[in-house]
């Protein structure tokens, strides 16, 4: 059964969806104009999905409203994480409409992490509106993936800092964490960690 939360849409959807057919009928698939800096790689970005679609659903009678949100209680349990949402809403000349809620855990906690959700999510949404294919090469950065090899962040330089002064058994804990990595132990050698190091000491000093 469909989950009337996320999937609304007007009580008729026939013209609708019959201009819906013609535009994709036309459209082609998203150019990748954009590099994503974290993998190198190419994708199409919100810019260039609006422009493949936005002539051809003029043409057709069609129009797109994109409304985002933000939510500091997540869904997610176990997670402090917030939220952050898109509607995405398909209007017809008719006066028809069908809309869709979109919703991704924000990576980074601060204005610029829920600005990249909420544009990760619009260009997503709106390109499985219009069924044409991009590539997600760019999909692991809004959710607070870091590539291989990536140097600690700075959340994490705060937090472990904190773990190491917070009782003395935490402190030999990552002194001997560190001491494997090759490292000192101190605090000013913290920023030499890779994140994946980092997690995995966070993990086993958190459990001290």
């Amino acid at each position: 059964m469909e989950d009337e939360r996320y999937h609304k849409q007007s009580q008729c959807i026939g013209e609708l969806a019959t201009a819906l057919a013609m535009a994709q009928s036309e459209l082609e698939h998203a150019h990748k104009s954009s590099t994503n800096p974290f993998f190198k790689s190419k994708y199409a970005d919100l810019s260039e999905v609006i422009n493949t679609i936005r002539d051809v659903f003029n043409k057709h009678g069609l129009s797109v409203i994109q409304m985002p949100s933000y939510s500091e209680v997540s869904p997610e349990p176990k997670t402090t994480r917030g939220h952050a949402s898109v509607e995405t809403m398909l209007i017809h000349k008719s006066g028809q409409w069908l809309s869709s809620i979109a919703s991704a855990p924000v990576g980074k906690m601060d204005a610029q992490g829920v600005g990249a959700t909420i544009t990760y999510l619009r260009r997503y949404a709106l390109a499985a509106l219009a069924c044409i294919a991009q590539e997600d090469d760019d999909g692991e950065v809004p959710v607070g993936r870091k590539p291989a090899g990536a140097m600690i962040c700075e959340e994490d330089k705060k937090k472990l800092s904190l773990l190491q002064s917070d009782s003395d058994e935490r402190a030999q804990a990552f002194a001997q964490c560190m001491e494997k990595l090759g490292l000192t132990g101190g605090i000013y050698d913290i920023h030499k960690l890779t994140q994946e190091q980092a997690d995995k000491i966070i993990v086993y000093v958190s459990k001290k």
